[in-house]
Protein backbone atom coordinates (compact mmCIF):
# COMPACT_ATOMS: atom_id res chain seq x y z
CA UNK A 1 0.00 0.00 0.00
CA UNK A 2 2.87 2.81 0.67
CA UNK A 3 4.55 1.31 -2.43
CA UNK A 4 1.31 2.07 -4.50
CA UNK A 5 1.03 5.54 -2.93
CA UNK A 6 4.49 6.60 -3.72
CA UNK A 7 4.05 5.24 -6.93
CA UNK A 8 0.60 7.84 -7.40
CA UNK A 9 2.80 10.56 -5.84
CA UNK A 10 5.77 9.51 -8.02
CA UNK A 11 3.50 9.27 -11.13
CA UNK A 12 1.47 12.71 -10.22
CA UNK A 13 4.70 14.44 -10.40
CA UNK A 14 6.40 12.97 -13.13
CA UNK A 15 2.84 14.15 -15.18
CA UNK A 16 3.14 17.54 -13.70
CA UNK A 17 6.62 17.89 -14.85
CA UNK A 18 6.35 16.56 -18.56
CA UNK A 19 3.13 19.34 -18.78
CA UNK A 20 5.43 21.55 -17.80
CA UNK A 21 8.52 20.68 -19.37
CA UNK A 22 6.01 20.14 -23.03
CA UNK A 23 5.30 23.85 -22.13
CA UNK A 24 8.57 25.37 -21.72
CA UNK A 25 9.53 23.44 -24.75
CA UNK A 26 7.01 25.19 -26.99
CA UNK A 27 7.53 28.18 -25.17
CA UNK A 28 11.41 28.27 -26.60
CA UNK A 29 9.84 27.45 -29.84
CA UNK A 30 7.73 30.44 -29.99
CA UNK A 31 10.61 33.05 -28.71
CA UNK A 32 12.82 31.73 -31.18
CA UNK A 33 10.32 31.35 -34.10
CA UNK A 34 9.30 35.04 -33.11
CA UNK A 35 12.54 36.99 -32.48
CA UNK A 36 15.69 37.36 -34.36
CA UNK A 37 18.58 34.81 -32.54
CA UNK A 38 19.92 37.74 -30.62
CA UNK A 39 16.95 39.51 -28.92
CA UNK A 40 15.97 35.44 -28.05
CA UNK A 41 19.30 35.11 -26.54
CA UNK A 42 19.43 38.26 -24.33
CA UNK A 43 15.77 37.11 -22.96
CA UNK A 44 16.86 33.23 -22.47
CA UNK A 45 19.92 34.94 -20.15
CA UNK A 46 18.18 37.13 -18.53
CA UNK A 47 15.72 34.41 -17.77
CA UNK A 48 18.20 32.42 -16.30
CA UNK A 49 20.03 35.31 -14.45
CA UNK A 50 16.07 35.82 -13.16
CA UNK A 51 15.65 31.61 -11.63
CA UNK A 52 19.48 32.18 -10.28
CA UNK A 53 19.04 35.01 -8.03
CA UNK A 54 16.02 33.19 -6.62
CA UNK A 55 17.43 29.91 -6.26
CA UNK A 56 20.58 31.69 -4.27
CA UNK A 57 17.89 33.64 -1.56
CA UNK A 58 15.87 31.17 -1.54
CA UNK A 59 18.13 29.56 1.13
CA UNK A 60 17.18 26.02 0.85
CA UNK A 61 14.01 27.03 2.83
CA UNK A 62 11.64 25.07 0.91
CA UNK A 63 13.56 21.14 1.90
CA UNK A 64 14.28 22.39 5.30
CA UNK A 65 10.60 23.25 6.03
CA UNK A 66 9.82 19.61 4.48
CA UNK A 67 12.33 18.44 6.52
CA UNK A 68 10.62 19.51 10.09
CA UNK A 69 6.63 18.90 8.66
CA UNK A 70 8.05 15.22 8.51
CA UNK A 71 8.93 14.88 11.32
CA UNK A 72 6.17 16.94 13.32
CA UNK A 73 3.58 14.53 12.12
CA UNK A 74 4.59 12.30 14.85
CA UNK A 75 3.43 15.08 16.95
CA UNK A 76 0.61 16.41 15.01
CA UNK A 77 2.17 18.61 13.74
CA UNK A 78 2.46 20.50 16.71
CA UNK A 79 4.49 24.04 16.30
CA UNK A 80 4.52 23.60 12.23
CA UNK A 81 3.06 27.20 11.39
CA UNK A 82 6.07 28.32 13.68
CA UNK A 83 8.47 26.61 11.50
CA UNK A 84 6.55 27.94 8.27
CA UNK A 85 6.98 30.97 9.02
CA UNK A 86 10.64 30.67 9.98
CA UNK A 87 11.38 29.42 6.27
CA UNK A 88 9.64 31.98 4.93
CA UNK A 89 11.03 35.36 6.56
CA UNK A 90 14.92 35.22 5.85
CA UNK A 91 14.62 34.05 1.79
CA UNK A 92 12.02 36.56 1.27
CA UNK A 93 13.40 39.40 2.64
CA UNK A 94 17.38 38.40 0.81
CA UNK A 95 14.99 37.95 -2.38
CA UNK A 96 13.68 41.53 -2.54
CA UNK A 97 17.25 42.95 -2.09
CA UNK A 98 18.11 41.14 -4.56
CA UNK A 99 15.58 41.97 -7.07
CA UNK A 100 16.09 45.56 -5.80
CA UNK A 101 20.19 45.32 -6.93
CA UNK A 102 19.55 43.71 -9.93
CA UNK A 103 16.59 45.79 -11.53
CA UNK A 104 18.96 47.94 -13.33
CA UNK A 105 19.73 44.64 -15.54
CA UNK A 106 16.75 42.41 -15.20
CA UNK A 107 14.07 45.57 -15.38
CA UNK A 108 10.66 43.84 -14.83
CA UNK A 109 12.06 40.55 -13.97
CA UNK A 110 13.52 41.20 -11.03
CA UNK A 111 10.25 41.86 -9.10
CA UNK A 112 9.28 38.21 -10.19
CA UNK A 113 12.54 37.37 -8.03
CA UNK A 114 10.48 37.29 -4.43
CA UNK A 115 7.70 35.59 -6.13
CA UNK A 116 10.28 32.75 -7.22
CA UNK A 117 10.70 32.02 -3.97
CA UNK A 118 7.80 32.73 -2.12
CA UNK A 119 5.93 30.29 -4.65
CA UNK A 120 8.72 27.48 -3.85
CA UNK A 121 8.91 27.84 -0.37
CA UNK A 122 5.00 27.36 0.19
CA UNK A 123 4.97 24.14 -2.40
CA UNK A 124 7.54 22.56 -0.55
CA UNK A 125 5.52 23.24 2.97
CA UNK A 126 2.36 20.85 0.93
CA UNK A 127 4.39 18.82 0.00
CA UNK A 128 5.79 18.28 3.70
CA UNK A 129 2.32 17.14 4.59
CA UNK A 130 2.31 14.75 1.62
CA UNK A 131 0.26 16.28 -1.01
CA UNK A 132 1.65 16.37 -4.37
CA UNK A 133 -1.74 18.28 -5.61
CA UNK A 134 -0.65 21.28 -5.02
CA UNK A 135 2.92 21.38 -6.49
CA UNK A 136 1.41 19.28 -9.77
CA UNK A 137 -1.59 21.66 -10.42
CA UNK A 138 0.65 25.10 -10.02
CA UNK A 139 4.19 24.35 -10.59
CA UNK A 140 3.90 21.48 -13.22
CA UNK A 141 0.80 22.98 -14.76
CA UNK A 142 -0.91 26.33 -14.29
CA UNK A 143 2.64 28.13 -14.15
CA UNK A 144 4.01 26.93 -17.29
CA UNK A 145 0.55 27.05 -18.80
CA UNK A 146 0.38 30.71 -18.60
CA UNK A 147 3.80 31.57 -19.59
CA UNK A 148 3.42 30.44 -22.78
CA UNK A 149 0.39 31.75 -23.56
CA UNK A 150 1.33 35.03 -22.52
CA UNK A 151 4.61 34.94 -24.28
CA UNK A 152 2.70 33.60 -27.71
CA UNK A 153 1.11 36.79 -26.73
CA UNK A 154 3.99 39.01 -27.08
CA UNK A 155 5.56 37.03 -29.68
CA UNK A 156 1.99 37.93 -31.61
CA UNK A 157 2.75 41.29 -30.89
CA UNK A 158 6.18 41.10 -32.22
CA UNK A 159 7.49 42.81 -29.39
CA UNK A 160 10.22 41.44 -27.24
CA UNK A 161 10.38 44.51 -24.41
CA UNK A 162 6.30 42.26 -23.39
CA UNK A 163 8.47 38.75 -22.61
CA UNK A 164 9.68 39.71 -19.40
CA UNK A 165 6.34 40.93 -18.12
CA UNK A 166 4.79 37.98 -19.58
CA UNK A 167 7.16 35.37 -18.25
CA UNK A 168 7.08 36.90 -14.86
CA UNK A 169 3.13 37.94 -13.99
CA UNK A 170 2.12 33.82 -13.82
CA UNK A 171 4.20 33.70 -10.83
CA UNK A 172 1.22 36.28 -9.19
CA UNK A 173 -2.06 33.00 -8.59
CA UNK A 174 0.82 30.46 -7.94
CA UNK A 175 1.65 31.93 -4.91
CA UNK A 176 -1.97 33.11 -4.00
CA UNK A 177 -2.90 29.34 -4.49
CA UNK A 178 -0.11 27.68 -2.88
CA UNK A 179 -0.83 29.84 0.31
CA UNK A 180 -4.31 28.77 0.24
CA UNK A 181 -3.57 25.50 -0.12
CA UNK A 182 -1.37 25.10 2.87
CA UNK A 183 -4.03 27.03 4.86
CA UNK A 184 -6.68 23.98 5.35
CA UNK A 185 -3.00 21.78 6.22
CA UNK A 186 -0.89 23.85 8.65
CA UNK A 187 -2.83 23.76 11.67
CA UNK A 188 -2.19 27.81 13.89
CA UNK A 189 -0.34 26.90 16.60
CA UNK A 190 2.18 28.96 19.36
CA UNK A 191 5.27 29.70 17.90
CA UNK A 192 7.97 27.70 20.21
CA UNK A 193 10.91 28.80 21.60
CA UNK A 194 13.70 27.87 18.96
CA UNK A 195 12.00 26.81 16.19
CA UNK A 196 13.76 29.22 14.31
CA UNK A 197 17.00 29.00 15.41
CA UNK A 198 16.35 24.87 14.90
CA UNK A 199 15.35 25.56 11.15
CA UNK A 200 17.72 27.06 10.24
CA UNK A 201 20.33 25.25 12.08
CA UNK A 202 19.57 22.33 10.10
CA UNK A 203 19.40 24.03 6.74
CA UNK A 204 22.34 26.27 6.96
CA UNK A 205 24.36 23.86 5.32
CA UNK A 206 22.11 23.16 2.37
CA UNK A 207 21.44 27.04 2.05
CA UNK A 208 24.67 28.06 0.39
CA UNK A 209 24.44 24.31 -1.43
CA UNK A 210 21.12 25.36 -2.36
CA UNK A 211 22.47 28.43 -3.89
CA UNK A 212 25.42 26.70 -5.53
CA UNK A 213 22.84 24.18 -6.67
CA UNK A 214 20.57 27.10 -8.59
CA UNK A 215 23.94 28.68 -9.84
CA UNK A 216 24.86 25.14 -11.82
CA UNK A 217 21.82 24.78 -13.36
CA UNK A 218 21.52 28.16 -14.80
CA UNK A 219 25.56 28.86 -15.02
CA UNK A 220 26.08 27.58 -18.76
CA UNK A 221 23.28 30.00 -20.01
CA UNK A 222 24.61 33.14 -18.60
CA UNK A 223 28.56 31.55 -19.19
CA UNK A 224 28.09 30.93 -23.00
CA UNK A 225 26.04 34.62 -23.52
CA UNK A 226 29.33 36.56 -21.81
CA UNK A 227 32.29 34.38 -23.42
CA UNK A 228 30.19 33.11 -27.08
CA UNK A 229 27.41 36.45 -27.16
CA UNK A 230 23.84 35.89 -26.98
CA UNK A 231 23.52 33.83 -30.45
CA UNK A 232 25.14 30.99 -29.29
CA UNK A 233 23.30 31.35 -25.54
CA UNK A 234 20.30 31.51 -27.59
CA UNK A 235 20.97 28.11 -29.72
CA UNK A 236 22.32 26.42 -25.79
CA UNK A 237 19.40 27.33 -24.72
CA UNK A 238 17.22 25.79 -27.73
CA UNK A 239 19.65 22.39 -27.69
CA UNK A 240 19.27 21.99 -23.75
CA UNK A 241 15.95 22.59 -23.85
CA UNK A 242 15.01 18.82 -23.13
CA UNK A 243 17.06 18.97 -20.11
CA UNK A 244 14.48 20.32 -18.26
CA UNK A 245 12.69 16.75 -19.18
CA UNK A 246 15.57 14.72 -16.69
CA UNK A 247 15.49 17.57 -14.17
CA UNK A 248 11.70 17.82 -13.50
CA UNK A 249 11.44 14.12 -14.11
CA UNK A 250 14.19 13.40 -11.16
CA UNK A 251 11.92 16.34 -9.48
CA UNK A 252 8.71 14.82 -9.73
CA UNK A 253 10.01 11.56 -8.45
CA UNK A 254 11.83 13.16 -5.79
CA UNK A 255 9.43 15.36 -4.39
CA UNK A 256 6.92 12.44 -2.49
CA UNK A 257 9.38 10.34 -1.96
CA UNK A 258 11.66 12.91 -0.01
CA UNK A 259 9.79 12.96 3.64
CA UNK A 260 9.40 9.18 3.40
CA UNK A 261 12.94 8.97 2.76
CA UNK A 262 13.32 11.92 6.19
CA UNK A 263 11.33 9.35 7.90
CA UNK A 264 13.22 6.30 7.13
CA UNK A 265 16.74 7.61 8.07
CA UNK A 266 15.67 9.51 10.91
CA UNK A 267 14.09 6.13 12.27
CA UNK A 268 17.15 4.06 11.53
CA UNK A 269 14.88 1.86 9.13
CA UNK A 270 17.47 1.23 6.46
CA UNK A 271 15.95 -1.26 4.58
CA UNK A 272 12.82 0.88 4.03
CA UNK A 273 15.65 4.16 2.32
CA UNK A 274 17.00 1.41 -0.02
CA UNK A 275 13.72 0.21 -1.40
CA UNK A 276 12.50 3.33 -1.51
CA UNK A 277 15.79 5.00 -3.16
CA UNK A 278 16.11 1.77 -5.94
CA UNK A 279 12.72 2.04 -7.21
CA UNK A 280 12.43 5.66 -7.33
CA UNK A 281 15.54 5.07 -9.50
CA UNK A 282 14.36 2.19 -11.84
CA UNK A 283 11.50 3.96 -12.65
CA UNK A 284 13.41 7.07 -13.53
CA UNK A 285 15.44 5.09 -16.34
CA UNK A 286 12.11 3.73 -17.44
CA UNK A 287 10.45 7.16 -17.79
CA UNK A 288 13.40 9.18 -18.84
CA UNK A 289 16.12 6.55 -20.63
CA UNK A 290 13.23 6.41 -23.95
CA UNK A 291 13.42 9.89 -24.04
CA UNK A 292 17.19 10.68 -24.04
CA UNK A 293 17.98 7.87 -27.03
CA UNK A 294 14.79 9.54 -28.87
CA UNK A 295 16.45 12.78 -28.69
CA UNK A 296 19.53 11.80 -29.54
CA UNK A 297 17.99 10.22 -32.89
CA UNK A 298 15.88 12.98 -33.48
CA UNK A 299 17.89 15.56 -32.74
CA UNK A 300 19.22 16.69 -36.63
CA UNK A 301 15.44 17.11 -37.61
CA UNK A 302 13.95 18.38 -34.39
CA UNK A 303 16.11 21.20 -33.58
CA UNK A 304 15.22 22.97 -36.84
CA UNK A 305 11.61 23.58 -35.26
CA UNK A 306 13.71 26.34 -33.52
CA UNK A 307 14.73 27.78 -36.65
CA UNK A 308 17.39 27.38 -39.26
CA UNK A 309 20.09 28.83 -37.00
CA UNK A 310 19.73 26.01 -34.59
CA UNK A 311 20.36 23.14 -36.52
CA UNK A 312 24.14 22.87 -35.94
CA UNK A 313 23.51 22.16 -32.19
CA UNK A 314 23.49 18.54 -32.69
CA UNK A 315 26.82 17.38 -30.84
CA UNK A 316 25.30 19.35 -27.78
CA UNK A 317 22.02 17.41 -27.89
CA UNK A 318 24.31 14.65 -27.92
CA UNK A 319 26.15 15.20 -25.35
CA UNK A 320 23.20 16.01 -23.31
CA UNK A 321 21.75 13.11 -23.72
CA UNK A 322 24.46 10.90 -22.80
CA UNK A 323 25.32 12.71 -19.96
CA UNK A 324 21.28 12.75 -18.66
CA UNK A 325 21.31 9.06 -19.10
CA UNK A 326 24.20 8.45 -16.81
CA UNK A 327 22.58 11.10 -13.94
CA UNK A 328 19.50 9.48 -14.21
CA UNK A 329 20.96 5.85 -13.40
CA UNK A 330 22.33 7.31 -10.19
CA UNK A 331 18.69 8.24 -9.21
CA UNK A 332 17.87 10.55 -6.78
CA UNK A 333 21.34 10.61 -5.23
CA UNK A 334 21.77 13.81 -3.71
CA UNK A 335 17.78 13.72 -2.13
CA UNK A 336 18.73 10.61 -0.40
CA UNK A 337 21.98 12.18 0.83
CA UNK A 338 20.19 15.37 2.26
CA UNK A 339 17.83 13.33 3.71
CA UNK A 340 20.22 11.39 5.59
CA UNK A 341 21.27 14.49 7.62
CA UNK A 342 24.73 14.97 5.42
CA UNK A 343 23.79 18.54 4.41
CA UNK A 344 27.68 19.37 4.77
CA UNK A 345 28.69 16.78 1.74
CA UNK A 346 26.12 18.05 -0.59
CA UNK A 347 27.41 21.08 -0.08
CA UNK A 348 31.11 20.21 -0.94
CA UNK A 349 30.02 17.70 -3.62
CA UNK A 350 27.94 20.87 -5.28
CA UNK A 351 31.03 22.80 -5.04
CA UNK A 352 33.36 21.15 -6.95
CA UNK A 353 30.60 20.23 -9.58
CA UNK A 354 30.12 24.10 -9.97
CA UNK A 355 34.22 24.26 -9.60
CA UNK A 356 34.61 21.25 -12.89
CA UNK A 357 31.61 23.18 -14.82
CA UNK A 358 33.82 26.68 -14.74
CA UNK A 359 37.07 25.70 -15.18
CA UNK A 360 35.85 23.43 -18.70
CA UNK A 361 33.60 26.49 -19.66
CA UNK A 362 36.31 28.87 -19.20
CA UNK A 363 38.74 26.83 -21.59
CA UNK A 364 36.13 24.98 -23.65
CA UNK A 365 33.76 28.00 -24.39
CA UNK A 366 35.89 30.61 -26.20
CA UNK A 367 36.70 28.28 -28.88
CA UNK A 368 33.93 26.06 -29.13
CA UNK A 369 30.51 28.06 -28.04
CA UNK A 370 27.52 25.86 -26.94
CA UNK A 371 29.31 23.06 -27.68
CA UNK A 372 31.97 24.11 -25.01
CA UNK A 373 29.48 24.88 -22.65
CA UNK A 374 27.45 21.37 -22.78
CA UNK A 375 31.18 19.55 -22.25
CA UNK A 376 31.41 21.99 -19.27
CA UNK A 377 28.30 21.24 -17.83
CA UNK A 378 28.43 17.69 -18.49
CA UNK A 379 31.40 17.31 -16.53
CA UNK A 380 29.83 19.10 -13.84
CA UNK A 381 26.88 16.19 -13.96
CA UNK A 382 28.97 13.53 -13.81
CA UNK A 383 31.29 15.24 -10.09
CA UNK A 384 27.69 16.20 -8.91
CA UNK A 385 26.24 12.59 -8.85
CA UNK A 386 29.09 10.53 -8.46
CA UNK A 387 30.99 11.83 -5.40
CA UNK A 388 27.51 11.30 -3.51
CA UNK A 389 26.97 7.69 -4.90
CA UNK A 390 30.59 7.13 -4.09
CA UNK A 391 29.65 8.56 -0.35
CA UNK A 392 26.16 6.83 0.09
CA UNK A 393 27.90 3.38 -0.76
CA UNK A 394 30.82 3.43 1.86
CA UNK A 395 28.58 4.96 4.58
CA UNK A 396 25.33 3.06 3.83
CA UNK A 397 26.14 0.30 1.55
CA UNK A 398 23.03 2.20 -0.77
CA UNK A 399 23.04 1.42 -4.23
CA UNK A 400 20.80 2.87 -7.27
CA UNK A 401 19.91 -0.56 -8.33
CA UNK A 402 19.33 -4.06 -6.43
CA UNK A 403 16.99 -6.63 -5.69
CA UNK A 404 14.03 -3.75 -5.19
CA UNK A 405 14.48 -2.38 -9.10
CA UNK A 406 12.90 -5.84 -9.67
CA UNK A 407 9.38 -4.66 -7.69
CA UNK A 408 9.61 -1.16 -9.47
CA UNK A 409 9.73 -3.46 -12.62
CA UNK A 410 6.91 -5.86 -11.90
CA UNK A 411 5.32 -2.75 -10.67
CA UNK A 412 5.32 -1.16 -14.38
CA UNK A 413 4.50 -4.15 -15.98
CA UNK A 414 1.36 -4.73 -14.07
Amino acid sequence: MALSRLARGGLAGVAGAAAGALAQFLMVVVVTRAFPIEQAGAFFTAVALTLMAAGVARLDAGNGLIFFIARAQTYDYRGVSGYIRAALVPPVALAVAAGVLLHPMLGVLAAAVPLVVCADILLAATRGFGSMRPTVLCDGLLLPVLQLALVAGAAWLGDPGRLPPAWALPYVPVVVLAAAGLRGRAPRTPYLPGTGRDLWRHTAPRSLAGAIQAVFQRLDIVVVAALGGPAQAAVYTAATRFKVVGQLAGQGLAQPVQPRLVRALAEGDLARARQLYQTTTMWLVLLTWPVWLGYALVAPWLLRIFGQEYGSAVPVALVLAGTMMLATACGTVDVVLTAAGHTTASLGNLAAAVAVTVLLDVALVPAHGALGAALGWAGGVVVKNLLPLWQLHQRYGLRPFGRHSLSALSWAAT
